[in-house]
């Protein structure tokens, strides 16, 4: 017997919204997910009142309203604002590319200075056809913002040189010519109060939630409990790597919990020499303004991917994208079946993109429900 309209594989931000626009349309789900919490990439563990983002740092932004509209009706949201700073072997830059920047690499003080410095650069080298990223960077930036801001930190990003990565991965290096260290230019931008556990908890609030639930070891078992499934998983695992495998980038983290009030003094450092082995460290009370008296920092550092290890990044290159194309392709025969997500479209998402997305496929399904 179904006891459920939907069964929901994964309860992070796909599967919360999706569960939660189901709920309003008078749908029951079941929400399962292997790990032993919700919330998936955004989860937060409470680290003596500090929000600790587990799987890196996570800050909300959009210029659309309606989505802007839709997280703030689960919960408010503060004014943080992301304004990340780079280390480059002991120098500090501000991020993104301004004014700030510029002064601090070649102490010009105007937008004519600074544009006339990077010109300069680029003109020298001359490429006019960039061939991978390395070309197409310096085509655009010049040398010195190339060289200590970029290349390194993009090496340990990839593992692999710059001049092995394709060009379209740095389609374009956004340059202010502006005093503004805000790192998005979207409309909207801050951090759930209390942490993201607190959206996803009101989103999941009417599903019925089962953690620690492997949907490969019991498929046949959920599967019958619902009526259709809503998968945000791995898509070539679901079709048991019948092609062969999707390819990603992972990290690993390593969080210290310290006696002292502050750390660095910012949400977010990059380190973009290739002598730091990880890629940024984040402190994660200045998220909210903390003031606790200890404070928890957390290393990044880009790794390969292996089955034993959480996939990040899908690596959209030509080769990977042909085999995404084959089981997207067996995935339209699955009529009771709705796929998405980062790893069910095998796309990356920013967390409004993800909400979007799943509010344009649940509106979708339910109105050709009814």
């Amino acid at each position: 017997m179904k006891n459920y309209d939907y069964l929901v594989v994964g309860a992070g931000l796909f599967g919360a919204v999706f569960s939660n626009e189901a709920h309003k349309a008078g749908k029951k789900c079941l929400v399962i997910d292997k790990r032993n919490h919700i919330g998936g990439n955004v989860y937060c563990e409470n680290v003596e009142g500090i929000n600790v983002h587990k799987y890196g740092a996570h800050i909300f932004h959009t210029s659309n309203k309606e989505i802007w509209d839709y997280v703030n009706s689960f919960t408010e949201f503060n004014r943080y604002t992301n304004s990340p700073v780079a280390n480059y072997k002991g120098e500090l830059y501000n991020l993104p590319f301004n004014m700030n920047t510029f002064y601090q690499l070649w102490k010009v003080t105007t937008p004519e200075e600074a544009k006339k410095k990077i010109n300069e650069q680029v003109s020298k080298l001359g490429i006019t056809n960039p061939e991978n990223l390395e070309e197409q960077a310096l085509s655009l930036v010049g040398e010195d913002i190339y060289h200590k801001l970029i290349k390194e930190y993009t090496e340990k990003q990839w593992g692999r040189s710059a001049r092995e990565l394709p060009a379209f991965i740095i389609k374009r290096l956004p340059l202010r010519f502006t005093f503004d260290n805000n790192y998005f230019d979207d409309k909207y931008q801050g951090i759930p109060v209390g942490g993201y556990n607190v959206l996803v908890e009101k989103m999941l609030a009417n599903a019925d939630v089962r953690l620690g639930v492997d949907f490969f070891e019991q498929r046949n078992e959920l599967c019958a409990l619902a009526d259709k499934v809503v998968y945000t998983g791995m898509i070539d695992q679901y079709f048991d790597y019948r092609f062969g495998k999707l390819e990603y980038r992972s990290l690993h983290f390593e969080h210290q919990h310290l006696p002292i009030a502050n750390y660095q003094g910012n949400a977010v450092v990059n380190y973009t020499d290739k002598e730091t082995p990880f890629t940024r460290i984040i402190e994660h009370k200045h998220f909210e303004f903390g003031t606790q008296p200890s404070t928890v920092i957390t290393k990044e550092y880009p790794v390969e991917w292996t089955d034993k290890q959480e996939p990040y990044y899908p690596i959209n290159d030509s080769k990977n994208d042909d085999l995404y194309k084959k089981y997207r392709e067996l995935s339209l025969n699955e009529s009771n079946v709705i796929f998405g997500g980062r790893l069910a479209e095998y796309k990356y998402y920013d967390m409004h993109h993800v909400i979007a997305h799943a509010l344009k496929k649940a509106r979708v399904e339910l109105d050709s429900a009814k």
